[in-house]
């Protein structure tokens, strides 16, 4: 499933935080690639786990 979402970036310290908004779904890297890519990784990991349709009915 390819999922589009708004996101935000932001650094903390010496870790950058990326928070898919609507979803309400956020974590961290070193760079800003990869708090993109950890956040897109928990979301398919919900997808993986069947958890991912309860994460998009809340957002709504």
């Amino acid at each position: 499933m390819k999922l589009g979402y708004t996101g935000q970036l932001w650094r903390e310290g010496e870790k950058h935080v990326a928070h898919a908004m609507p979803l309400d779904v956020a974590s961290s890297g070193a760079t800003p690639a990869k708090a993109r890519a950890a956040v897109d990784l928990s979301l398919k990991t919900a997808q993986e786990e069947g958890t991912l349709e309860r994460i998009l009915a809340e957002a709504v």
